[in-house]
């Protein structure tokens, strides 16, 4: 849906570079590289020659699992590099702490890269997780749902959804999918904080639906009170509304690393490309028995279980790949007004903001 149609009283903002990149009173998880393994031959003993990285993860969710066995089994370590994980609860502020330099690698929402860029600091998409936006579920209530009350996207019309907050990309996708289903202009979109808040004010009734991570969306339906009305892994539904492969999380790093340090950067989508390659060879029961306890433990084990299970089937990308196709769907989506103008979107092309070069070398592709 094209135009200058009103998407909502919530207005996607683009703060994406705060004062000096601060995440005022963040409590940020940290941990260092670890060497213990559980499914194959760890790094312990490996003695970094590249230096130190801090990777910052928009959230704690399963969809971030390579990152999680890379920090696990050691691989960063393998490939040179000493690397210290935090939690950077969101995208904006994992583009804020790489923009200021607090981070040198972060995983999001792949629209970060472009949206930095576009913000005048130069960012590059270097590793895909997925071929979807697993991030784009609306949830409801499963007794609205089960009186008739709310059964599509269209039933939302004059209520309140939640959303995380000002130019995050489950905003955007907000937006995206109430003007898809012809409603943009009769739903209050609400910034509600974090995933634990979005699912409480739905849980409460404080909003009638909320968009969802598959996480999310499981552990709603498996406590027995939650019902999607729009399941992102479900091919019909995905294709209906958006066509086709769109990256929904990536890995992403400065343009400036890139020139000065390829040798930094090729070891960091190094040790993510061998985790990835351990997932492909696993069973989601390893995997979860893998990366549950250290890095998920606030989620239910079932929970990780049902969603590693599901994106290891029909989200997860095989060869980390992201695509120029893939990419351009995504611009689509950004573009129109509901993010960025369509000329904003015309500077940040394929070919300035992704780089598939390391992914291809760590797997001996030209």
């Amino acid at each position: 849906m094209k135009g200058t149609q009103r998407t909502s009283n919530f207005a996607v903002r683009r703060r994406l570079l705060g004062a000096g990149g601060a995440v005022a009173g963040a409590t940020l998880t940290r941990t260092t590289l670890a060497g213990a393994s559980l499914l194959g031959a760890s790094a312990a003993g490996a003695q970094p020659r590249l230096g130190k990285a801090v990777y910052g993860q928009g959230s704690i969710d399963p969809i971030f699992t390579a990152g999680y066995v890379a920090l696990k089994q050691g691989y960063f370590g393998e490939a040179g590099l000493e690397v210290e994980y935090l939690n950077s609860q969101s995208g904006p502020r994992t583009n804020q702490m790489l923009a200021a330099g607090q981070i040198q690698f972060g995983a999001t929402a792949a629209t970060a890269a472009p949206a930095l860029t576009i913000a005048g600091k130069p960012a590059v998409l270097v590793f895909g997780f997925d071929r979807r936006m697993t991030y784009a579920n609306v949830l409801v209530r499963k007794e609205d749902f089960d009186s008739g009350k709310f059964r599509s996207l269209k039933d939302l019309a004059g209520q309140r959804v939640g959303a995380t907050q000002p130019g995050s990309v489950t905003a955007l996708m907000a937006v995206y999918l109430m003007q898809r289903a012809g409603i943009a202009d009769r739903v209050d979109i609400r910034p509600l904080g974090d995933l634990a808040t979005m699912l409480g004010a739905l849980k409460t009734g404080s909003v009638a639906a909320t968009m969802a991570t598959a996480s999310m969306m499981e552990q709603a339906v498996l406590e027995g009170w939650g019902v999607p009305i729009f399941d992102a892994s479900q091919d019909a539904v995905w294709n209906e509304f958006i066509g086709g492969d769109v990256p929904g999380i990536a890995a992403y790093t400065l343009r400036e690393t890139i020139d000065k340090r390829p040798e930094f950067v090729q070891a960091f989508v190094s040790g993510l490309v061998k985790a990835q390659d351990l997932i492909n060879e696993s069973s989601p029961e390893q995997i979860t028995e893998l990366v549950h306890g250290d890095y998920m433990s606030a989620l239910s084990k079932d929970s990780v279980l049902k969603a590693i299970a599901l994106y290891k089937e029909t989200v997860w990308l095989e060869d980390n790949v992201i695509t120029e196709e893939a990419y351009g769907r995504m611009a689509e989506i950004m573009g129109e007004g509901r993010q960025f103008s369509n000329e904003q979107m015309k500077t940040v092309p394929y070919s300035r903001c992704a780089d598939m070069s390391f992914v291809r070398k760590a797997r001996g592709k030209a």
